[in-house]
């Protein structure tokens, strides 16, 4: 079961593309500026079932990526990961981005003793990482709230056993093909 915030059926603005965008309810980080804080709270939102949230992404046909937004998706990773799996067997050419305000590194290492966290790592092709920071805000950051975000290609970062940016160019702004290339992944800057 999932506990839902909100639901957008068709976003451009929450990733590449036509995106069926979830947004749970409930996150720990209360991060100062937080774009969404109608997310924050935990048990306020509503119960839907992995199926109900599933049959309303294949309602519109002309979905080509699915956006787990919040509050914070990893407080309901094992609920996502079965989320992500019937999307990944049922929905062919379907991306899955997550955005999370936890760093990868502190995904990974909290995925040793959490299978959910794994399990929705490992269905996931894009990680939006790391809290959002009011003073490392800009219109320039391509689907981010502030640039210490990283836009991380999920497979190859969990390959590497470490951050990896997307080289997915429909992810990243002309700036940040730049800023991807030539900073480390792994500094968060």
């Amino acid at each position: 079961m999932l506990d839902v915030s909100g639901i957008v059926d068709d976003s451009i603005v929450d990733g590449p593309g036509l995106r069926f965008v979830l947004f749970v309810q409930g996150c720990p980080r209360h991060c100062p500026g937080c774009h969404n804080p109608e997310t924050l709270p935990f048990g306020v939102g509503t119960k839907m079932s992995v199926e109900e949230v599933f049959e309303k992404i294949c309602s519109n046909p002309l979905v080509t990526g699915v956006t787990f937004s919040g509050g914070e998706p990893f407080c309901q990773a094992v609920s996502l990961a079965q989320l992500g799996r019937k999307i990944r067997e049922k929905l062919d050419g379907v991306d899955i981005a997550c955005y999370t305000g936890f760093t990868f590194e502190e995904l990974l290492d909290k995925s040793h003793s959490d299978a959910g966290i794994k399990e929705l790592l490992e269905v996931s092709d894009v990680l939006i990482d790391g809290p959002f920071v009011c003073g490392k805000t800009s219109m320039d950051a391509a689907f981010r709230g502030s640039f210490n975000q990283r836009i991380l290609d999920v497979p190859a970062s969990l390959s590497a056993g470490a951050a990896v940016w997307t080289s997915d160019g429909n992810w990243l702004y002309e700036d940040d093909t730049g800023m991807a290339s030539s900073r480390s992944a792994a500094s968060g800057a």
